[in-house]
């Protein structure tokens, strides 16, 4: 599954994991995508909630790999991660500085807010080889 934000026509993460993995020979009918993943809390809960998953692997640079686990250990989830190549030159110092503040936000969201999904909607199946 892929999940990610598609919240405009000209920003589309779902569709462009999914051109990815497609190109490196990933079958297009194993990948399902999550259009409504609009933060990382939003893809984690959606995960259990909608798809149905509990243990489950994230793959992302390892910044956003360890909030995604602690945002999945703190909603009852047990998934592993596979941390992808850390990104480069300013952008990635930008990304790091950003990181500092999501981490807070995700203390706040899990431990004193209790934030809910922007959307969660109704159950849908998983089609990936050996699910029967």
């Amino acid at each position: 599954m892929v999940s990610g934000d598609n919240s405009t026509e000209f920003y589309d993460e779902p569709s462009q994991m999914t051109e990815d993995l497609i190109k490196l020979g990933v079958p297009a009918q194993y990948i399902n995508q999550d259009y409504a993943g609009f933060s990382t809390l939003d893809s984690i809960v959606r995960a259990k909630e909608i798809f149905g998953l509990e243990s489950y692997t994230i793959v992302s640079q390892k910044f956003h790999c360890q909030r995604a686990l602690y945002i999945a250990k703190a909603k009852g989830q047990n998934p592993i991660a596979f941390s992808a190549s850390d990104i480069q030159s300013f952008a990635g110092i930008r990304t790091r500085l950003r990181e500092v503040f999501a981490r807070f936000k995700a203390f706040l969201d899990c431990k004193i807010l209790k934030t809910n999904p922007k959307f969660l909607g109704k159950p849908e199946t998983l089609h990936y080889r050996g699910h029967s």
